[in-house]
């Protein structure tokens, strides 16, 4: 899983600017100050200085202890992580010639699939002169939307990709 690249704020003595606007520790304004003196006077509460708008002009600074601040900011990424539903595409495969019993067993796993919630690529794969009767293939895949109806959308029409015919069916 890629997390989503934010800038790394700057804290105490990797802020270049020579003058910031300060926030203190509890929320109030302390106005512009020198970056030494804003960081000597962090540091005398023992908390660190943490750049929050680096585009402003000047930049604002707040004190605050930044170690707590990166643990609360975890916890909340986590929280929505926690919230978040991800949805994976199935595949199911089958073949012009499947007989109906092996027909049934897929469209049972594909009903299954989505019940969970994901959703599902039906897959009709052709092979040597299985290409002249394509239409073996459309009637296994209208069986398929037929068996469906009511468990699922059918997001995407039967069509044909090379080889291929497929369709992709999404949960209700």
């Amino acid at each position: 899983m890629t997390r989503p690249v934010t800038p790394k704020q700057r804290i105490n003595h990797f802020i270049k600017n020579p003058e910031v606007r300060v926030i203190g520790a509890e929320g109030e304004q302390l106005g512009i100050l020198k970056t030494s003196e804003a960081i000597r006077q962090a540091r005398e509460i023992g908390y660190d200085l943490v750049e929050v708008a680096p585009t402003a002009d000047p930049p604002v600074c707040r004190i605050m202890d930044y170690g707590k601040f990166k643990y609360e900011q975890s916890k909340k990424e986590h929280r929505m992580r926690l919230n978040q539903k991800s949805t994976q595409v199935k595949e199911v495969k089958f073949r012009p010639r499947t007989d109906r019993h092996d027909m049934e067993t897929k469209v049972r796993q594909i009903r299954e699939f989505l019940e969970e919630g994901n959703k599902t690529k039906v897959t009709v794969m052709f092979r040597g002169r299985e290409m002249a009767n394509q239409e073996l293939g459309f009637k296994a895949i209208q069986k398929v939307i037929e068996e469906l109806k009511g468990a699922g959308n059918i997001e995407s029409p039967p069509r044909m990709e090379g080889r291929n015919l497929y369709m992709v069916v999404a949960p209700k």
